[in-house]
């Protein structure tokens, strides 16, 4: 059950068929199987990984990106992907707790890491372009993969603040490639698939799919450039493009929206975080019904429920369905309990719980969160919820206090810690308030110990020194003291409705 032969299936099919486009360079199918091959064979020869290791990924959008994560498939490895924007010392607790014995960078990630001043993890970092000696000798073998075994390791951040590896098997990616068939689309070899989302998260989970289909994969380097997109629009068919909301409405937004040749969209998939009802009312205006809605989490990757094309595009469709993330995918199974685990009433607000062969084996090494997340088999997403009548899921919170900002999940528990780290905070509290464009930005609310004082600066300082940049709180507040319940605990409700008031919304 290896995923590296659905590849190879596309590979004996399609041989010449172009499979890798990226920085004006085209790989064919039997181009990218050969490289993939040959590198797997020196992951496995020259550097002396045996099967089950863990081997980093910490890079921008790039060909060599897919061809890494394949060849460390074919060669029976395990794949840590991680955010290229994340702080070099966030990347390497990802090393470290993985046990990672070997890590592919960018070269300015290279040096990032390299400049912590302090010891890495024992492993090696191979900086740029994969080199000559780890591709010079034969193809190997597919090793053999039980369909158990490991196959990506997905850091989520928790409530703790420390990223927790969520553990997706061969069968866990094999089962969401077949729900996007099911459910998404189904593709073939005149598809188009374009990555400007990070490949290391929903993008590159949805390559898979398309690569098992031998479709053409356009990999975007750089940030996300809705002109390159509507140029890359006006010269290919069939075209399916993943994006967080924020990405759908700048494409929206952008002078070119109104002239593009959108019959050449064949699906625009969005997720990561809610979109406004009334956004959503213009992309369809602007792109007709070929938007469709995902609602996944890192434990059941992009495979929990989905508001397809087909429904999204009906005439006259209810605001509530809009706000709705959809029903439940094929083969998977969503419920709405109370904290006991019982089903709620229509319309009753509850955590969503999800089963399927989705759902990751487990945290890795992290039995405290496994009890919490996994029972009786059914994954707690920590997402509160309502279910209607009719099977749709509507999200109404997340009981984890995660903030969605631009598609990237930020959690408020881990800016708290490095806040505190300033001798000067007392207590710190991190809320989010609605970002026109982002969807949420982080707020952060700071009590110092009594006489002391510190600059907005210097608190800017301490986050972009330890966590990554788009982490960082857009405001600072300064308070005397944080509104707490009896039991000691901060009372975040209160200070986002402060928030609220300033804004006008009270």
């Amino acid at each position: 059950m290896n995923l590296s032969m659905t590849l190879r299936t596309s590979a004996l099919r399609l041989p010449t068929a172009p499979a890798i486009s990226s920085d004006d360079t085209t790989l064919t199918y039997g181009e990218f199987e050969q490289q993939v091959g040959r590198l797997a064979q020196g992951l496995r020869v020259k550097r002396g990984l045996v099967p089950s290791a863990r081997v980093g990924i910490a890079m921008e959008n790039s060909g060599a990106y897919l061809v890494i994560l394949y060849a460390l498939w074919r060669a029976g490895l395990v794949a840590v992907p991680m955010n290229a924007k994340l702080h070099a010392k966030e990347m390497a607790f990802i090393l470290s707790n993985a046990q990672c014995r070997l890590c592919f960078a960018s070269p300015d990630i290279a040096d990032r890491l390299a400049d912590l001043g302090e010891p890495l993890p024992p492993v090696e970092v191979i900086s740029g372009a994969v080199p000559p000696s780890l591709l010079a000798g034969d193809a190997i073998e597919t090793v053999s993969s039980a369909p158990g075994d490991e196959a990506w390791l997905f850091y989520t951040s928790g409530t703790t603040g420390r990223p927790k590896g969520a553990i997706l098997t061969h069968r866990n990616l094999l089962f969401m490639s077949h729900a996007y068939y099911a459910d998404i689309d189904q593709v073939d070899e005149r598809d188009v698939k374009i990555h400007a989302a990070p490949l290391s998260h929903g993008s590159g989970l949805y390559g898979l799919p398309h690569i098992a289909k031998g479709s053409h994969q356009i990999v975007l380097g750089g940030s996300f450039d809705p002109d390159h997109i509507f140029a890359l629009l006006s010269r290919h068919r069939n075209v399916t493009l993943f994006g967080a909301p924020t990405m759908v409405t700048r494409l929206m937004n952008h002078p070119l929206a109104g002239s593009a040749p959108v019959e050449n969209l064949k699906t625009l998939y969005f997720g990561g975080a809610p979109m406004y009802v009334e956004d959503l009312k213009q992309a369809l205006g602007t792109f007709g019904p070929r938007l469709t809605q995902i609602y996944g989490q890192g434990e059941s990757p992009m495979t929990i429920t989905s508001l397809p094309k087909h429904l999204l595009g009906q005439p006259g469709i209810s605001d509530e369905l809009l706000a709705s993330t959809g029903f439940a995918r094929t083969g998977v199974e969503v419920r709405v309990v109370d904290e006991n685990g019982r089903d709620l009433p229509a319309g009753e607000t509850g955590e969503v719980v999800t089963r399927s062969d989705c759902v990751m084996r487990g945290y890795l090494d992290n039995a405290e969160a496994n009890a919490k997340a996994l029972r009786d088999g059914w994954l707690w997403t920590g997402d509160l919820g309502t279910m209607s009548k009719a099977g749709f899921l509507t999200l109404k919170d997340r009981s984890k206090d995660l903030i969605i900002s631009g598609g990237s999940n930020i959690y408020p528990r881990e800016i708290e810690e490095v806040l505190l780290m300033h001798p000067a905070v007392l207590e710190c509290a991190v809320v989010s308030r609605p970002h026109k464009d982002w969807g949420e930005e982080v707020v952060a609310f700071i009590q110092t110990h009594p006489g002391a004082e510190v600059t907005d600066a210097a608190l800017d300082e301490v986050c972009l020194n330890n966590i990554a940049r788009f982490k960082r709180p857009r405001a600072y507040y300064r308070v005397e003291g944080l509104p707490k319940s009896s039991y000691g605990k901060i009372l975040k409700t209160e200070l986002r409705a402060r928030l609220d008031k300033e804004a006008g919304n009270a």
